[in-house]
């Protein structure tokens, strides 16, 4: 037996809340639209990983989604430009990671990052 794609669900009363964000900002293709059901992702491989947490790390709580990013300054200025809540950060983390913290519009707690090294 083999995995072969881990899928995020996130239940939401108005999926075109989800565009602005995943799409225009983060510009993540729309790979699936069946009206009740849109799905974001990309057209290149990602590495897939699952993440059990007690905490977020730094005392912060367990976010929701961690995306990585190759420009998290760019995402950032993207994000507090539309007016999305930013709730830490952005830091730079011991672990190795500049992030930051920031609400969707489905009110999902998101960990954007980008590796340093």
């Amino acid at each position: 037996m083999t995995v072969l794609r881990i899928i995020a669900n996130i239940q939401a009363p108005d999926i075109t809340l989800a565009r602005r964000f995943y799409q225009d900002i983060l510009d993540l293709d729309v790979v699936m639209d069946h009206g009740w059901i849109t799905t974001f992702g990309a057209a290149r491989p990602m590495n897939v990983q699952l993440s059990i947490a007690s905490e977020g790390g730094s005392g912060t709580p367990v976010p929701d989604l961690s995306i990585e990013v190759d420009d998290l300054d760019a995402v950032f200025e993207a994000m507090s430009a539309a007016g999305f809540a930013i709730e830490y950060g952005p830091t730079d983390e011991p672990w190795g990671v500049r992030r930051f913290y920031v609400r969707d519009p489905l009110g999902k707690l998101v960990n954007i990052l980008v590796h340093k090294n």
